[in-house]
């Protein structure tokens, strides 16, 4: 079976190694400008203020994830919020500033409705992508009518409106 990105697993072994070592090194560019200390107390604070942001963000999309299931409509907007918030904390988690400024951007509730549509936009893009790899021969497209099987009624059809039974067979 052929992989539909081959260039996917090697993006991410990439990026698995890059980040860290950027990291890293962003690390010692702030400890040598303001010291190791204030480094270390700044990256303390932000893991302290982003476990606080992700419980009070993560309680908040709970809630109106259940309210949106109780009036009984999709929750979407919902869904994804948890989502950036989930994927927010991992990111405030990891030791680092860039991973930091990631993840407060997808936990802050004033930033979070632009990482939506960042990512709505991303996912339609990628919808619309692959519903124009379908290639569909005009030729073969058969117009028709969905006939109910529950009809009350035994009478004899329209000769002009019979439906018509059999299966479809893929073109050769």
């Amino acid at each position: 079976m052929r992989r539909r990105h081959p260039w996917l697993l090697p993006l991410l072994i990439v990026l698995l190694v890059a980040v860290p070592i950027f990291e890293v090194w962003l690390l010692i560019q702030v400890g040598q400008v303001i010291g190791v200390l204030p480094t270390l107390l700044i990256l303390v604070a932000e893991a302290i203020l982003g476990g606080w942001l992700m419980r009070r963000e993560g309680n908040r999309a709970w809630k109106s994830l259940m309210e949106a299931y109780q009036a009984g409509r999709m929750p979407a907007g919902e869904l994804t919020d948890a989502a950036l918030i989930l994927v927010g904390g991992v990111f405030l988690m990891l030791p680092g500033f860039a991973t930091d400024v990631i993840g407060l951007f997808f936990l802050l509730p004033f930033t979070r409705p632009l990482a939506r549509k960042l990512l709505g936009a991303a996912i339609a893009r990628r919808l619309d992508r692959a519903t124009t790899m379908i290639n569909v021969d005009p030729g073969n497209i058969v117009d028709g009518t969905v006939v109910d099987g529950t009809a009350t009624e035994h009478r004899d059809p329209d000769p002009d409106q019979r439906p018509i039974r059999g299966t479809i067979e893929p073109p050769r």
